[in-house]
C-alpha cells in the first residue's frame, strides 16, 4: 500500500500479529550479538503474510489493493488470494482471481487447485469445476490427494446425479478417512440416505477408521431414513473409537433420536453428555417441539437457567411450541424476547410468529406483523394465507394469492394447497376450480395427491360429489387412501350410499393404513345397519399399529392450559363444562338448530 493512500487514510487498522511479531524479532537481533546476521525475506513474502492476516480479519477490500500493488506475484502469492476469497465465500471473486492468474502465465499447484475446486463447489458451476480438472490433467497434478478429494466434492455437489464423483472416487489409489466421508456426505446431502450408509459400511470393512466428521455424516443419513437400528449401532460405535466426548458428533446422535422420534434416548443421551453448547439444546428443544411441545417450553427455561444465551434458531422453535400449544400469553413473551434482543429483523422469526398468534386465535397481529415486515418470502406469503385459511377468511386468502404473485413471487404447491383449502372452508368452489386450473396452465405444477385431496374436499363439501368423483376416475396416477378418503366422507355428509359403497371398496383395495379410514367406513355402515361389515372395519382398526388420536382441544384461561379429551369425564372441571355445553345447545335449539345435538353431546 503506497505511502499516499496510508497518509491520506482515516482508519487504521492493528499491524496483524505475524507481522508485529517478524518486527519484534528484527529488533531483539539488533541487540544480541550472538545470534547470526539477520536476512532479509523478500518483500512477496511479507505482502503475502499480510493478504493472509487480512482475509483473516474479513478484509478483502484491504487484502485485493495490496495484492494490485505487488511487483511481483508469484504462485504462493496467488493462491492466497483464491483461498482467501474462497474462504470468505466470495467464490466469484476467487474464480475470477483464478483466471487472472492463468491469463499472467502463472502454472496453479495442488493446493490452489484444490482450492478453486472449492469455489466451483460453491457456485455449483460444473463448467468451472470440469475446466479445474482439465488443468490438473494438464499439469500433472490430478494425483494429488488434495485435489482428487476437492474433485471428489465438486463432483458430488454439482452433478445430477453421483455417477461422476464415483468414478473419481474409485481412481483415487489411497482412499483416505476424507476421501470416504466425501462421499457419504455426497450421497447424504443429496437425500440418499441408503447409499451413504452403504458407502459407511464399506469403509468399515476397508478398515479406514473413521474420524469425526465421518461419524457425523452417517448419524445424519441414519436420521434422514427414520433408521433408529443403524444409528443406534452407531451410537456404539462411537463410544468404541473413543468419540463419546466429541459434542459435533453427540449433537448429531442427538437429532437423529429426536428424528427418529426416540425421545426417551434423545433425552438419556442428552443427560449422559458432560459437555454441550447452544446447539445441543437448540437440538433438544426442536426435537420436542414436533411431538411434545410442553417439554420444548420446560427445556427452553431450563437452558436459559444454566446461562445459555437464545439464538434465532431457538426461538423459531420455541414460538412453534407456542403455536402448537395455542398459549397466547407465552407466545407474547417468547416475541418480546426477540425483539429484546434485536432479532424481529429475522423474516424466519417473523414468519413463525405470524404461525403463533394465527393458531392462538389472534389473526389480527399475524396480520399487522406481515404488513411490517419489510421483506416477505415464499414462506411469509404461505403462513399468512394459511393463518387466514383456517380463520375461514377465504376471500382474504385470494387477495393476498394475487398480491404476491403481482410482487413477483411464484407460487408453489404449498401455496396452492393453502389457496384451495381456503376456497374449500369458504365456500368458494368456482374460484377454487379456476386456481386448480390455473395451477397447470399458468405456473405447469403438476398437481400431487394432497391437492388432488383438496379438490375432491372442495367439491364434496359443496355438495358437488359426483363431479370429485370423476375428478378422481380422471386423475393422471393412481389415487390413495387420502383422495378416497375424502370422496368417502363427501358420501357420508350427503348421504349417497350407492357411490359410497363403490368409494369403500376402491379405499379398501388400496389396503389402508390410517385408523381414521376405518373409523369412517365402519360409522358409514353403522349408518346403514350393516353391523357385519361395521364390526368388521372395527377389527381391522384394532388389529393396526397405528390407533387413531383421540380428539383433544385445550383452552388458556389466565396462564393456565386445560385440555380436554373426547369423552373426557374425569377432571375437576368436567362438571362446569357440561353444564355450559347444556346452555349452549339449549340456545342453539332455541335458534331453530335441530341438529342431534343431544347424542353428540353425550358422546
Amino acid at each position: 500500500m503506497s505511502a499516499n493512500k496510508l497518509a491520506s487514510s482515516t482508519r487504521f487498522h492493528p499491524i496483524p500479529l505475524i507481522i508485529r511479531n517478524s518486527l519484534q524479532w528484527i529488533n531483539n537481533s539488533t541487540t544480541l550479538q550472538s545470534t547470526p546476521p539477520f536476512t532479509p525475506k523478500p518483500p512477496s513474502i511479507w505482502a503475502t503474510n499480510l493478504i493472509k492476516s487480512y482475509f483473516d480479519r474479513g478484509l478483502s477490500k484491504h487484502a485485493r489493493n495490496l495484492f494490485d500493488e505487488m511487483p511481483e506475484r508469484d504462485v504462493v502469492a496467488w493462491t492466497a488470494m483464491i483461498v482467501g476469497f474462497t474462504s470468505c465465500n466470495d467464490y466469484t471473486q476467487s474464480w475470477a482471481v483464478f483466471c487472472e492468474m492463468l491469463r499472467s502465465d502463472i502454472h496453479p499447484n495442488a493446493f490452489t487447485l484444490s482450492s478453486v475446486l472449492k469455489a466451483c463447489k460453491g457456485m455449483k458451476a460444473l463448467s468451472c469445476g470440469t475446466l479445474a480438472h482439465s488443468l490438473a490433467t494438464k499439469h500433472g497434478i490430478d494425483g494429488s490427494m488434495y485435489v482428487q478429494n476437492a474433485l471428489l466434492d465438486m463432483y458430488a455437489t454439482c452433478c445430477a446425479t453421483m455417477d461422476d464423483a464415483l468414478t473419481v472416487f474409485n481412481d483415487i489409489p489411497l482412499k483416505t478417512a476424507v476421501s470416504w466421508t466425501t462421499l457419504i456426505a455426497g450421497f447424504t446431502h443429496r437425500g440418499d440416505g441408503y447409499s451413504g450408509l452403504q458407502v459407511f459400511r464399506q469403509m468399515l470393512l476397508d478398515n479406514v477408521e473413521p474420524n469425526s466428521f465421518s461419524f457425523s455424516i452417517a448419524v445424519r443419513a441414519c436420521a434422514s431414513i427414520g433408521s433408529y437400528a443403524y444409528g443406534k449401532q452407531i451410537h456404539a460405535a462411537v463410544t468404541k473409537y473413543g468419540l463419546h466426548s466429541d459434542i459435533p458428533v453427540l449433537n448429531s446422535i442427538l437429532d437423529m433420536y429426536c428424528r427418529c422420534n426416540y425421545l426417551c434416548d434423545a433425552k438419556r443421551c442428552f443427560g449422559e453428555m458432560t459437555r454441550r453448547n447452544l446447539i445441543t439444546w437448540n437440538t433438544l428443544i426442536a426435537g420436542y417441539e414436533r411431538s411434545d411441545s410442553s417439554e420444548s417450553l420446560s427445556l427452553f427455561s431450563q437452558m436459559g437457567s444454566e446461562g445459555y444465551e437464545p439464538n434465532c434458531f431457538t426461538f423459531t422453535s420455541i414460538t412453534a411450541a407456542c403455536a402448537n400449544l395455542a398459549v397466547l400469553g407465552c407466545g407474547q413473551q417468547v416475541h418480546g424476547g426477540i425483539i429484546r434482543r434485536g432479532f424481529d429483523n429475522s423474516v424466519a422469526l417473523v414468519n413463525a410468529l405470524i404461525d403463533m398468534y394465527a393458531k392462538c386465535g389472534n389473526i389480527n397481529d399475524s396480520h399487522k406483523l406481515f404488513c411490517d415486515m419489510p421483506q416477505r418470502d415464499l414462506v411469509s406469503w404461505t403462513t399468512m394465507m394459511i393463518g387466514y385459511g383456517s380463520h375461514g377468511y377465504g376471500k382474504e386468502v385470494i387477495k393476498l394469492f394475487d398480491e404476491m404473485v403481482r410482487s413477483g413471487i411464484q407460487p408453489d404447491r404449498i401455496v396452492f394447497m393453502a389457496v384451495l383449502s381456503a376456497c374449500s372452508h369458504a365456500g368458494l368452489v368456482n374460484k377454487g376450480l379456476s386456481y386448480f386450473r390455473s395451477m397447470l396452465e399458468d405456473y405447469n405444477l403438476n398437481p400431487d395427491h394432497e391437492i388432488y385431496g383438496c379438490v375432491v374436499d372442495l367439491l364434496g363439501r359443496a355438495g358437488r360429489v359426483e363431479e370429485a368423483f370423476q375428478l378422481v376416475e380422471s386423475m393422471p396416477f393412481e389415487p390413495d387412501e387420502s383422495v378416497w378418503g375424502a370422496l368417502l366422507g363427501a358420501c357420508k355428509a350427503y348421504e349417497l350410499s350407492n357411490l359410497g359403497k363403490l368409494a369403500a371398496q376402491r379405499v379398501l383395495d388400496t389396503r389402508p393404513n390410517m385408523a381414521g379410514t376405518y373409523l369412517l367406513l365402519s360409522n358409514i355402515y353403522a349408518a346403514e345397519g350393516k353391523w357385519g361389515e361395521f364390526a368388521k372395519m372395527r377389527k381391522l382398526m384394532k388389529g393396526m399399529d397405528n390407533k387413531k388420536e383421540v380428539g383433544k382441544s385445550w383452552i388458556e384461561i389466565r396462564n393456565e392450559v386445560y385440555s380436554f379429551v373426547v369423552g373426557d369425564k374425569m377432571g375437576p372441571h368436567i362438571e362446569c363444562v357440561h353444564k355450559v355445553l347444556k346452555l349452549l345447545i339449549w340456545h342453539m335449539k332455541d335458534d331453530g338448530d335441530v341438529t342431534d345435538l343431544d347424542s353428540q353431546h353425550e358422546s
